[in-house]
């Protein structure tokens, strides 16, 4: 199984949090097919924001939600 990555970012409430504030405005960056490009998509997307303390993007390794159980699946 392809191990894919979800990359989205957002407003949240408090920078040391993962509390989007509204997450019907979510920024869906993109479904990557390996860790190295979702990274530089991440990377990408928080550098435009940079300057926002309250936006944070995250990697989500939809892998590990697919099969959660398995072992091989680091």
């Amino acid at each position: 199984m392809a191990k894919l990555h979800l990359v989205f970012g957002g407003k949240v409430a408090d920078p040391r949090v993962l509390d989007f504030t509204d997450i019907s405005k979510l920024d869906i960056v993109g479904i990557y097919p390996d860790y190295e490009q979702a990274e530089e998509a991440w990377r990408a997307a928080a550098q435009r924001t940079v300057d926002d303390a309250e936006m944070r993007y995250v990697v989500v390794h939809l892998h590990r939600l697919l099969e959660p159980g398995d072992p091989a699946n680091p």
